[in-house]
């Protein structure tokens, strides 16, 4: 199955990879690391993460307050948010369907 980001999300992956490498060189990386593991978990089983909206689902990031919030259409996996979940919910709300 194919995985994509929208625009926002990608943005907010890029910044959540600069900020952590910032805080700590290396570390960067293993958030990015760990966004492709949940990619992983989701492409092989996209119905076993928690429901959040009508058509959105979350997948925790282990180590990380992050969540993928995705879609799943018959083709593609579309990553709306890397949603810090220390942020405001509100600032994903018009990303979930």
């Amino acid at each position: 199955m194919i995985v994509r980001f929208i625009e926002p999300a990608l943005t907010e992956l890029h910044e959540a990879v600069n900020y952590y490498d910032y805080q700590l060189p290396g570390l960067g990386l293993r958030i990015f690391h760990e966004v492709n593991v949940s990619i992983k978990k989701i492409t092989d089983m996209p119905e076993a993460w928690t429901k959040i909206g009508e058509n959105t689902r979350r997948c925790l990031l282990k180590g990380f307050p992050y969540a993928l919030l995705y879609i799943i259409d018959p083709q593609v996996i579309l990553i709306t948010a890397v949603a810090n979940l220390h942020r405001d919910p509100e600032h994903f709300r018009n990303r979930t369907f």
